[in-house]
């Protein structure tokens, strides 16, 4: 009798039925497979917001095919009557939950993601530690590239646990901060005018955003913080390197000593 309950919940597939539904999985896989290399390409001819919208667009197309394959497909296969669908999702539901329940976690959270957007392809994250360049979205982990280019994949369940740390968040504007430890004895609007003018002279900075510098004093002397913005998220480390050298260069230019930390303010390391 159960043989027959299961035996019951199918239809029978007949040979163009079976042509049918390779059709369709060759249709979705197709699409799936030219979206993920045209859209990155038209991407890379694109800038701004409209280059990251249409990175964004490629997991969210991933799923919407998805879907509609499945929604083509299983009524080819199943008598969609509402007591067989009950009896599959609950038995489906069931072995899924005690034997993939991780990977289904991580499945779910990249749903989510497609909707809540926490990261979007060529985005700057952080999380647990790891910060690099959102490159890939996949359906259970999202690909990064770190700066030093090595890939890392994270599962989509850090969603759950765990805090992302979004450096753009969809936007062309990326803040980076460039640190300066300065002796105390200085004129410090001299040096705040000085780092503002190296930042607004620097050929990767984006000029509509603002150029800020705070000062904090510390026991051991000045620390300066030098914040603007380039104009690519991409060019960041490059912006750092020019703000740091040709900062450090008219620093000495002005003969404003570098601050040395004194014994007592060093940090003690225990072996």
């Amino acid at each position: 009798m159960e043989t027959d309950k299961i035996l019951g919940l199918f239809k029978t597939v007949t040979s163009a039925a079976v042509i049918e539904i390779a059709i369709v999985i060759a249709v979705a896989v197709a699409i799936i497979w030219l979206s993920q290399r045209l859209l990155p390409w038209l991407a890379n001819h694109l800038h701004g917001k409209q280059r990251l919208f249409v990175l964004a667009m490629i997991p969210t197309l991933r799923v919407v095919v998805f879907i509609l394959a499945a929604l083509w497909i299983v009524p080819m296969v199943i008598e969609t009557t509402v007591q067989n669908m009950v009896a599959i999702l609950g038995a489906a539901g069931l072995a899924i939950g005690f034997a993939l329940k991780d990977y289904v976690s991580s499945l779910i959270a990249g749903i989510v993601a497609v909707y809540e957007l926490p990261y979007r392809p060529g985005d700057w994250i952080e999380v647990d530690g790891t910060y690099g360049e959102v490159k890939h979205i996949g359906m259970r982990a999202v690909e990064m590239v770190t700066p030093d280019d090595t890939v890392v994949f994270v599962p989509h369940l850090k969603l759950w646990n765990s805090l992302i740390h979004n450096a753009n968040n969809g936007g062309p504007s990326l803040m980076v901060v460039t640190d300066f430890y300065l002796a105390a004895n200085h004129d410090a609007h001299q040096v705040k005018q000085l780092l503002e003018d190296v930042a607004l002279t620097s050929p990767y900075v984006q000029l509509k955003q603002p150029i800020v510098v705070i000062i904090l004093e510390k026991p051991w002397g000045t620390h300066y913080r030098l914040k603007a913005y380039p104009i690519d998220p991409r060019q960041q480390f490059q912006f750092m390197t020019d703000l740091t050298a040709r900062g450090k260069a008219c620093l000495r230019a002005l003969n404003i000593e570098f601050a040395n930390l004194s014994p007592e303010h060093a940090v003690q390391v225990t072996p």
